[in-house]
């Protein structure tokens, strides 16, 4: 320990001396170590709801209050069961009338290193709202098996909407497959829908091919790309159309999109300037 300390001490005068380049490299070295606290501790490890009012005209939804849980990757860095449990009393001391899974429930990691989905299922089964809790398949759950996660979500009461629709009063509500693993099939979701319908899904993309009957879109997947930067945006989105449909509300062509930056992550465990969040959507 001693000998690592004498060169640790010839070493930092020589890398960063007390000079201006050295006050520069000394502050470098600190952002860094800041900027790797901060993405892969502080930032992933946290939990908020956002609200977010969307004004969608006389188009038949009304008003409605939408809890939105976007890729829960359970067993993802810091998303264990206590994660869980928070996710799902954030949702519900929200009021919402209606709440959406938006899929992705099991890790971002190899097969193994996620809790089973069964447990998963187990806790967001304490989720509450008037018009029901329905969720649709993402990529990670279709990877693990379609069969399996669908089983557990409905043995828990939470209907899975895979390329199928439900009456809800005075609208619809569609459930899309995910357009990531090309499992999106729209006509066949939309098949008997007369009136306002709000569609949702796991992956974004699928989103120019809707008809204007999908009054609103709700979609995940892109986590936000996990870290946004200035200037450079948002650097991972895992769509097809980059940064297009990365988060937040879309307009476009008399259509409206709002992609949830949801909660866990994938592949490398890190958030930045993209905290967790449970959505929650108040139409007008």
């Amino acid at each position: 320990m001693q000998a690592w300390r004498k060169l640790w001490s010839r070493l930092w005068p020589r890398l960063w001396p007390k000079t201006r380049s050295g006050a520069i490299g000394r502050g470098v070295l600190l952002g860094v170590f800041a900027f790797g606290v901060y993405s892969l501790w502080i930032e992933p490890a946290s939990l908020r709801v956002v609200h977010h009012d969307i004004a969608l005209g006389g188009k038949g939804l009304g008003r409605l209050r939408i809890a939105v849980i976007a890729d829960l990757h359970a067993g993802s860095a810091y998303i264990g069961v206590d994660k869980v449990r928070r996710v799902v009393a954030l949702a519900n001391a929200s009021k919402p009338d209606l709440i959406l899974l938006a899929g992705d429930y099991v890790g971002g990691g190899p097969k193994g290193s996620y809790p089973p989905v069964e447990v998963t299922a187990s806790l967001l089964k304490e989720l509450r709202a008037p018009l029901g809790v329905f969720a649709v398949i993402g990529n990670h759950d279709r990877w693990l098996s379609v069969a399996r996660v669908t089983k557990a979500l409905q043995a828990v009461g939470i209907p899975v909407l895979e390329n199928a629709s439900l009456p809800i009063g005075n609208f619809t509500l569609v459930g899309i497959g995910d357009a990531y693993t090309h499992a999106d099939f729209p006509a066949r979701a939309l098949k008997g829908v007369h009136g306002p319908a709000l569609c949702f899904t796991h992956s974004p993309d699928v989103f120019p091919e809707l008809p204007r009957a999908c009054v609103l879109t709700i979609a995940g997947h892109t986590h936000g790309g996990q870290v946004w930067l200035p200037l450079a945006g948002r650097l991972i989105t895992a769509s097809r159309y980059g940064q297009r449909y990365a988060a937040g509300l879309v307009r476009e062509n008399g259509k409206t999109l709002f992609v949830s930056t949801g909660i866990g992550t994938s592949i490398v465990p890190i958030r930045f300037l993209v905290p967790p969040e449970v959505t929650v959507l108040d139409l007008h």
